[in-house]
């Protein structure tokens, strides 16, 4: 009785993570398929005729029961994400007030990418020279579209 209960338990389990978790009809929702069918026919095996088509009922219930469960709108909204994206796309450099020349600090480590501070104005940049320290003296070497490349200053 234990290994039928098991069967039916790995499958309605297999089946919810291949329609839950999965995309598509995997190795998954076959297996859990196949315990479900390994629970039926156990039930016909050990109780006959009478236990096999109980198997069977209990198997169809709780599959949909549990369908129903997972399907129901309250459930559905705790599972997904619900957040919407408000980022813009970044402006090119030049819109900001950045030109070859400017001189800035390094807000973070440049490794060889990181943030760079050049007035008021705080951007990605990456760096020519290799790996700087955070707080570095830097200046814009190049703009290259909206990417900033900058080496180490002497001041």
């Amino acid at each position: 009785m234990i290994p039928i209960i098991l069967l039916m338990l790995l499958g309605i389990i297999l089946i919810l993570l291949e329609v839950l978790v999965i995309p598509g009809f995997a190795f998954t929702g076959i297996l859990g398929l196949c315990s479900l069918t390994a629970s039926c026919y156990f039930g016909f095996e050990f109780f006959g005729t009478v236990g096999g088509v109980i198997t069977i009922l209990l198997n169809i219930i709780l599959v949909v029961g549990f369908l129903i469960f997972v399907l129901r709108s309250n459930t559905w909204r705790k599972a997904t994400l619900d957040t919407n994206i408000t980022s813009t796309v970044d402006t090119l450099p030049e819109n900001k007030g950045i030109i070859v020349g400017l001189k800035g600090i390094a807000v973070t480590r440049l490794a060889p990418m990181g943030r760079a501070r050049f007035g008021e104005v705080e951007v990605e940049v990456r760096s020519d020279d290799g790996f700087l320290d955070q707080k570095c003296a830097i200046e814009v070497s190049r703009i290259d579209g909206e990417k900033i490349f900058v080496v180490k200053s002497d001041n």
